[in-house]
């Protein structure tokens, strides 16, 4: 036998803490959490990345030419990525795509009686 235990019977997850076993609804709703989080850290590190880049982009602009001349430019355009992930990210997180998926499934299943 291996460093690891066996696997668990189908319907139990293997536990994340030592003496926790998860049901199968525990696990999934674990993984949606976890997917969560994950969202929400990336946009995060999205922000950070951008005002650090952004902000050393600014300071070369204005050393290099004494003023602020090019350096708006990739600020927009990095500005608009950064604001459609933090849209698409909200939108996945507020639920209003789950919810048009259950409208959609329901438009479905009328149409098929």
């Amino acid at each position: 036998m291996g460093p690891y235990p066996p696997a668990p019977p189908h319907g139990i997850v293997t536990p994340f803490r030592e003496g926790w076993d998860m049901t199968d609804a525990d696990a999934k709703l674990r993984e949606q959490a976890e997917r969560r989080v994950e969202a929400k850290r990336s946009v995060v590190s999205h922000l950070l990345v951008f005002v650090i880049v952004n902000a050393g982009l600014f300071a070369i602009d204005w050393w290099t030419g004494g003023g602020i001349e090019w350096a708006f430019w990739p600020l927009l355009g990095w500005g608009i990525g950064l604001a459609s992930h933090m849209a698409s990210v909200w939108m996945a997180l507020s639920g209003s795509h789950e919810a048009a998926v259950e409208r959609e499934m329901e438009r479905l299943r009328r149409q098929r009686r």
